[in-house]
C-alpha cells in the first residue's frame, strides 16, 4: 500500500506580503484554497492515507479546513516543519508515517490536470523498488531542475543557467519504502537545503528509476504572483468554457 505526503511547508518568499501571514497553500486559486488541488490529485489515485506537512503556525488553520471538508473513508494527518530544509526532508518527518509503505510526495504549490490523468499516474503507482519521476517540457527550464537523456544515462541539474533540455521534473513523485533510509545520507546544498534532484540521482544510480512524461497535462507551480494569477485564470476559463471543474473533492 502506497501513502501520501503534500509538502505544505516553506516561508513562501516570492509571495510576499501575501504569505507574510497566511500560508501560500491556503491563498485561493480561483474557487478554492490552493491545498484542495494536490489532494484532490492523491485522492483520486486512490490514496487514502495522507499527510500534510506544514509550518507550525498555520497548523490549526490546515486542520480547521481539512476537519470541515468531513472526507469519507479518508484519513488524514499533520505534521509540522519547523524550518524549510529541502524537499527530502519530508520523507525525514514523515517516516513514523510511512512505516513499511512505498509513499507519494506532492507539492502543496502544485496544480495538475489531465482527463487521463490517474491512468497515467496508475501505471506507476504500485511498482515495488522502483522510484517513478514526473517530468514535463516547459519554456523556462532553468528554474526547475532539467532533465537530459543521454547516450550515458541519465543525467539531472538543479536550475542550471544554460539548460541542456526543455524537460523538467515536476511536483509529484513515488518513492518505495527505502527512501527514508537514502534522505538520512543526503548533504546539503549550497543553498542550504537538502535537494530532491540529488535523492532522484542516487535511484538513477542504481537503475531504479521510471521517467514518465506528462504530455498533455496542464502542469502549474504556482509560486510566484504571475504564476498564482495565471492559475486562477485556468482553472476559471476550465470551468467557465468547458465544464471542468479541478481540485474537486466532493
Amino acid at each position: 500500500m502506497r501513502k501520501g505526503i503534500i509538502l505544505a511547508g516553506g516561508k513562501g518568499k516570492r509571495l510576499h506580503p501575501i504569505t507574510k501571514v497566511i500560508s501560500k497553500q491556503l491563498i485561493p486559486v480561483y474557487d478554492k484554497p490552493l491545498i484542495f488541488y494536490p489532494l484532490s490529485v492523491l485522492i483520486k489515485i486512490g490514496i487514502t492515507d495522507i499527510l500534510i506537512i506544514c509550518v507550525p503556525t498555520d497548523l490549526k488553520i490546515f486542520k480547521k479546513l481539512i476537519h470541515d471538508l468531513r472526507l469519507k473513508n479518508i484519513k488524514i494527518s499533520f505534521k509540522s516543519q519547523k524550518k524549510p530544509n529541502g524537499l527530502p526532508e519530508a520523507f525525514k518527518i514523515g517516516k513514523k508515517f510511512i512505516g513499511k509503505s512505498d509513499v507519494a510526495l506532492i507539492l502543496g504549490d502544485n496544480i495538475f490536470y489531465n482527463k487521463d490523468l490517474n491512468s497515467i499516474i496508475n501505471k506507476y503507482i504500485y511498482e515495488k523498488n522502483t522510484a517513478s519521476i514526473f517530468i514535463k517540457k516547459v519554456k523556462k527550464p532553468n528554474e526547475f531542475g532539467v532533465i537530459t537523456k543521454t547516450s550515458r544515462g541519465i543525467n539531472i541539474e538543479e536550475k542550471p543557467k544554460k539548460p541542456k533540455s526543455n524537460n523538467v521534473i515536476t511536483g509529484i513523485y513515488f518513492f518505495p519504502n527505502d527512501v527514508c533510509k537514502k534522505v538520512v545520507k543526503l548533504k546539503f546544498s549550497s543553498r542550504g537545503e537538502t535537494e530532491i534532484t540529488d535523492l532522484i540521482k542516487i535511484y538513477i544510480n542504481e537503475n531504479r528509476i521510471n521517467l514518465v512524461n506528462l504530455k498533455n497535462t496542464i502542469w502549474l507551480d504556482t509560486g510566484n504572483p504571475d504564476n498564482l494569477l495565471k492559475a486562477s485564470n485556468i482553472i476559471y476559463k476550465l470551468k467557465k468554457n468547458k465544464k471542468i471543474s479541478v481540485g474537486n473533492l466532493d
